[in-house]
Order: C-alpha cells, then sequence, then structure tokens
C-alpha cells in the first residue's frame, strides 16, 4: 500500500489478512507472513473495515468503497 488506510483490517482463522486503502485498492494477504496473496483496485477509496460472512458453506467477504458495496466469494 503507498497511502494509509482509513479502513481497517480483517483477519480469519485461516491467516487471511484483508485491507484496503485510499488508493481503492482491496488487498489480500497471508496474516502470517505479510505477502501479497491478491489485489483488486475497486475504484474508490476504501471505507470501511471488511467484514465476512458464510451463506450454505461459502465464506464472503465485504467492503464498502466509495458508495459501493462489494462482495467476494472465497474459494475452498
Amino acid at each position: 500500500m503507498s497511502d494509509v488506510s482509513d479502513g481497517g483490517m480483517l483477519t480469519t482463522e485461516s491467516n487471511l489478512l484483508f485491507t484496503g486503502g485510499r488508493e481503492g485498492y482491496f488487498h489480500a494477504l497471508d496474516a502470517r507472513t505479510g505477502a501479497l496473496l491478491w489485489k483488486a483496485s475497486l475504484g474508490a477509496q476504501i471505507v470501511m473495515a471488511p467484514i465476512t460472512f458464510m451463506v450454505d458453506g461459502k465464506q464472503y467477504v465485504s467492503v464498502i468503497s466509495g458508495h459501493t458495496l462489494v462482495t467476494f466469494g472465497l474459494r475452498d
């Protein structure tokens, strides 16, 4: 990340860390090593801490970017 984060961070039991920043990127990192696993440009500042939830046994992570709620399904 090249800028500060106003949104906060989320870690999961499987050692994933999710965060985003003012530059509009949403990141997934290995919580143990800090290695970047994945990132997506969401087009606007990340303005909340990510949340995670399960539906029918599938895990999702959601975050707000600007005025848009974005949700990703996590791989098994």
